[in-house]
């Protein structure tokens, strides 16, 4: 299991929060995701062999989001 957090840049309302939890989390091998508002992170627990990082950030911009 790894972690990960990212810096999503965009995010403005709890509609946003849950556009990106609900479209990280169907991701298969994602096992955690929190996301922080406020500070604009996003903290990510998954397996690795399952999906991979930068597929994660790839759904992330797909939603119209910046991951720095």
């Amino acid at each position: 299991m790894e972690k990960a957090t990212l810096t999503v840049k965009g995010m403005s309302c709890d509609h946003c929060v849950r556009a990106i939890k609900d479209n990280i989390g169907k991701l298969d091998g994602v096992k955690q995701v929190e996301v922080h508002l406020q500070e604009g992170k996003v903290d990510v627990a998954f397996d690795s062999q399952r999906v991979s990082l930068g597929k994660i950030t790839e759904t992330i911009e797909d939603q119209g989001y910046d991951v720095a």
